[in-house]
């Protein structure tokens, strides 16, 4: 019996920061699911991994090439379903938006889903997926409602904060909803319109590759090797990183910093560490491709997520870069933001910091470079806690069960766009929490 056909409905496909879809796609091609990956934009031009590249995985790009048949596609569905046209015409463009981009992203998502609709009805898809809640859950809903194909939604972070204005309405509409950490549980539960609703939200941890990797040598002799990554944006709080780093130089404590990544605000701290005099102890190699970062984690001495709360809402929601440095027993200062805790438990798997506090910061680094035992105990308790977690077998299984759970009965298609949740797994991380 062939697997059922899922549709996957994604920004860019692979997106080179993204290598934890990309990972759950692959992981879910391989294990029969018959997927067929769907972007709303055309071909990213980024640097994908080779891993990424050499994947032969299928993806059909709509891009700026739908503008030329969204016209057909709207005229189709407006003669099949007047009622159904006018009332999501009502119901998207015409949504209060958290901000101009995200409403620009979720007007293209909206001609999107009609196209997307099309496909998907013509190659047989039974389910639609969106491991994005803001413009891929926009067009999987749209989709779904104008074919009756279930469709379910996945959040992380910058997707879900702040909320967009059709978060409860997508909720409510999906089979379930996917997210990676218990902050996000809450937040979704909170703006979920009903204790139905609220019960299709499950956590599943994002699955993680588990390679067989030799522990860091984490040698924490002067000048202390200091890491972090992530994208130049303010989410991520390497402003407050340099004052910390400013503040143990005053100490008079050796240390060198490799801050990797780009980002709209790369020329900004690049600034910031000359005028801190820091320019001599910061390296800014780039954007480090997901198969350079074992060997770039390899050197630090403490890797650090210095994450805060962006003023608009935005936040990390786990980053995935942090069970890199633990898979690498490497000891690890972060930020208490969001599912960070989850993993990162303080004094046990790393130390954790109020956001936002450079002295914090600094005074965590100084407590794991003054005590190297306990910081390598500590990144040796992270690791099993990491690889317990994020354990792509037991992850990329949860998912596929969920998949597999929403897919309506042989001919029994829901037209709402509704079904309700899959039942509870005991296995599914969270499920009931």
């Amino acid at each position: 019996m062939s697997e059922p056909r899922i549709a996957y409905v994604l920004h860019w496909f692979p997106e080179p920061s993204e290598t934890f879809i990309f990972n759950e796609v692959r992981h879910l091609h391989g294990r029969g699911l018959d997927l067929r990956v769907l972007t709303l934009y055309g071909e990213i031009r980024g640097n994908p991994s080779t891993e990424m590249t050499s994947a032969g995985l299928e993806v059909e790009r709509l891009g700026l090439g739908l503008i030329p048949k969204a016209p057909e596609a709207l005229g189709f569905w407006r003669r099949r379903n007047p009622a159904m046209f006018r009332d999501l015409a009502r119901t998207v463009p015409l949504r209060r938006w958290s901000d101009l981009e995200m409403a620009g992203e979720n007007l293209w998502a909206f001609l999107c889903g009609f196209e997307v609709a099309r496909r998907c009805e013509e190659e047989g898809i039974e389910h639609i997926h969106a491991p994005w809640a803001n413009g891929p859950a926009t067009a999987a809903w749209v989709a779904s409602r104008l074919t009756g194909i279930p469709f379910s939604f996945a959040a992380h972070a910058t997707d879900i904060y702040p909320p967009d204005g059709a978060l409860a309405e997508k909720i409510s509409a999906a089979s379930f909803v996917r997210t990676e950490n218990r902050a996000n549980v809450e937040h979704l539960r909170a703006h979920a319109a009903t204790d139905r609703d609220r019960q299709k939200i499950r956590l599943v941890y994002s699955g993680h590759p588990i390679r067989a990797r030799a522990p860091a040598a984490v040698p924490m002799k002067p000048p202390f090797r200091l890491m972090a990554l992530g994208r130049f944006v303010r989410k991520k709080g390497f402003d407050v990183l340099l004052e910390a780093c400013h503040l143990l130089e005053s100490r008079g404590i050796a240390w060198e910093l490799t801050l990797g990544g780009e980002g709209p605000l790369g020329h900004r701290l690049r600034t910031l560490a000359r005028r801190l005099d820091l320019d001599h102890r910061v390296h800014f190699p780039g954007f480090v491709p997901y198969e350079g970062v074992p060997g770039l984690l390899s050197g630090a001495d403490v890797f650090i997520m210095p994450s805060v709360v962006d003023p608009s809402g935005d936040r990390d929601g786990l980053p995935n870069v942090i069970v890199e440095a633990l898979m690498q027993r490497i000891p690890v200062v972060a930020s208490d933001v969001c599912g960070i805790s989850e993993v990162i438990r303080h004094g046990i798997t790393g130390v954790l910091v109020p956001p936002g506090d450079s002295a914090a910061l600094a005074d965590g680094v100084a407590s794991l470079i003054g005590d190297r035992g306990g910081a390598i105990g500590m990144a040796e308790a992270g690791r099993s806690l990491a690889t317990e977690l994020f354990h792509p077998e037991r992850c990329f299984g949860a998912v596929r069960e969920l998949l597999l759970g929403a897919l309506p009965a042989s001919g029994s298609r829901d037209m709402t766009g509704g079904r309700e949740a899959p039942p509870a797994t005991p296995w599914l991380a969270g499920s009931h929490e």
